[in-house]
């Protein structure tokens, strides 16, 4: 069997040879993540002047930088992550571990009593390349994501979440059409063909 294209390049030289790298750093994107959210906005157009905007696992901030950008600073973020984040305009960060319940009370906190009209998720666990071991980490963030949608999304809300193909994933898009009214599993061209990554599109969430 032949060798799949790219199996003798480093993750480095693969990086610099992709073309969404080089357009990030050209447009001044923290990362070419970018694409897949602003693919994923120009067919669902969930981004509305005003809104207020979940945004787990930022770091380093690209689609939160989208979001502020496309709305021209009419918008609320908060986000989060593990790693560091440089500020960004209408964006407040909490830096910490999502599953831990003292950061959740942070972010409970940091919205108050405002609902949320949008939470979108680009986390993933630590890949340690053995699959039966990631994608049960994998299912995990993303149910922790959709209990948060549970908590703080208002009617008619919106959540964007990856996820990954495989075990667990058709429960958790039925589980999900439970509680929004249109729910898409979307594969935009900017996530890499070779990956098993999809993003779940979830619209009008229903309390």
């Amino acid at each position: 069997m032949s060798k799949p294209r790219g199996t003798g390049l480093s993750w480095k030289d693969r990086q610099e040879r992709d073309p969404y790298v080089q357009q990030a750093r050209r447009e001044g994107w923290r990362s070419r993540a970018v694409y897949k959210l602003e693919q994923i906005e120009q067919k669902e157009r969930l981004l509305k002047p005003g809104m207020v905007c979940v945004d787990l696992g930022a770091a380093p901030g690209s689609w939160s930088q989208y979001v502020t950008e496309k709305l021209k600073g009419q918008v609320r973020i908060v986000a989060v992550d593990l790693l560091p984040m440089d500020a960004l305009p209408s964006v407040e960060f909490i830096q910490g571990d999502f599953t831990d319940d003292d950061i959740l009370a942070a972010m409970l906190e940091a919205l108050g009593d405002t609902r949320a009209d949008l939470v979108i998720s680009d986390m993933a666990p630590n890949i340690s390349g053995n699959r039966s071991i990631d994608q049960p980490r994998s299912m995990y963030l993303a149910e922790l994501a959709l209990e948060f949608c549970r908590q703080v999304l208002g009617p008619g809300g919106g959540f964007v979440c990856k996820l990954f193909q495989g075990e667990g994933i058709d429960e958790f898009i039925a589980t999900t059409r439970g509680v929004f009214k249109r729910v898409k599993v979307k594969k935009p061209k900017a996530s890499r063909p070779g990956s098993r990554e999809v993003y779940l599109v979830a619209r009008n969430y229903q309390l």
